[in-house]
């Protein structure tokens, strides 16, 4: 439905608009706030954005929870300033999106009443220290691979916020990384927990880049608007190749029996996730959906009364403006 509205309204604008704005994104131009932009363009950018501002503020979520139960004083202290990049990560896409027209308060409405989503890998529970590895080796990893391209779309605000973002998702990546290599050199129990952290978090991680591209209702038109870079498959399709080599450099085992380098197409065959348990954790399905939203919606709530003190504290600045002109 959301798609056909889209379409609906990019077709209903000014022919000679719609053939422009699509020659300059053809020849690779910056879109800014102020240019005009088809009705579509503008939504779907909302509807990007938006999902991803709320899923770096939700994905503190499950690594917050973590943060007291850090092995060493040095490991909290990591997970500290991680947790802070997202919170970081979500102002700025936030401040991108609110060129749109929208407000961040209208977003978290949105996303409280199920209108906007977050990704499904943080309806996922993180249930041992090595599930922190795991997100950062695995999650981490994935939403690298799906921002770096975007530090070429089409939107200037979008693409600019990216070049900080993904820097510092780089280093999210590694101290991932670095989590389960500690795991895997220490004790057989400590390897196995890493083990069982890549079990869990093997398929949720290739739902990260969306559904195939033959069911995805949005990667067309978005690939044209240079909104998207690459499609979902060939995303899924590079993460594999990069990180297989990476779990056999650990010594763990991905949890694909199907798994098989592929020479003619130089890259892996590997299993499709569970698409139906993808589309049920979207619903609000999830293991952790319910909670993740409740947590939202409290810390929203607890905070009205700073929201409510900022904006009174703003109208009196601009009535003593007023007064004083």
């Amino acid at each position: 439905m959301y798609a056909q509205m889209i379409k609906s309204e990019a077709t209903s604008d000014d022919p000679e608009k719609l053939a422009a704005f699509q020659a300059r994104i053809d020849a690779g131009e910056k879109i800014e706030p102020k240019d005009w932009m088809p009705e579509g363009y503008r939504k779907t950018l909302i509807r990007q954005i938006g999902q991803h501002a709320h899923s770096e503020i939700v994905g503190q979520l499950p690594e917050g929870n973590w943060i007291t139960r850090a092995p060493s004083l040095e490991r909290k202290a990591i997970l500290l300033a991680k947790v802070q990049d997202e919170a970081g990560h979500g102002l700025y896409l936030y401040c991108a999106a609110e060129t749109l027209g929208v407000s961040r308060d209208e977003m978290t409405e949105m996303l409280l009443d199920g209108r906007m989503k977050y990704s499904s890998i943080f309806a996922y529970p993180t249930l041992t220290w090595a599930d922190m590895g795991a997100v950062g080796w695995l999650v981490d990893g994935a939403a690298i691979m799906n921002q770096v391209p975007l530090q070429r779309t089409s939107f200037g605000p979008y693409a600019r916020a990216m070049i900080r973002i993904c820097k510092e998702e780089s280093f999210h990546q590694r101290q991932g990384f670095d989590i389960m290599m500690k795991m895997c050199s220490g004790t057989p129990a400590q390897k196995q927990m890493a083990q069982d952290a890549l079990n869990r978090f093997w398929f949720p991680a290739l739902m990260m880049f969306g559904p195939s591209d033959a069911e995805s209702t949005h990667s067309a038109q978005s690939m044209a608007w240079k909104i998207k870079m690459n499609s979902n498959d060939e995303l899924r399709q590079k993460f594999v190749d990069q990180t297989v080599p990476q779990a056999e450099y650990l010594g763990l085992t991905v949890p694909d029996d199907t798994l098989a380098w592929n020479e003619e197409k130089g890259g892996y065959d590997f299993a499709e996730p569970d698409w139906d348990e993808f589309f049920e954790v979207l619903k609000g399905n999830g293991p952790c959906s319910v909670d993740r939203i409740a947590t939202r919606k409290k810390a929203w709530d607890d905070g009205q009364w700073v929201r409510e003190g900022l904006m009174a504290h703003a109208a009196k600045k601009r009535a003593a403006k007023v007064a004083a002109e």
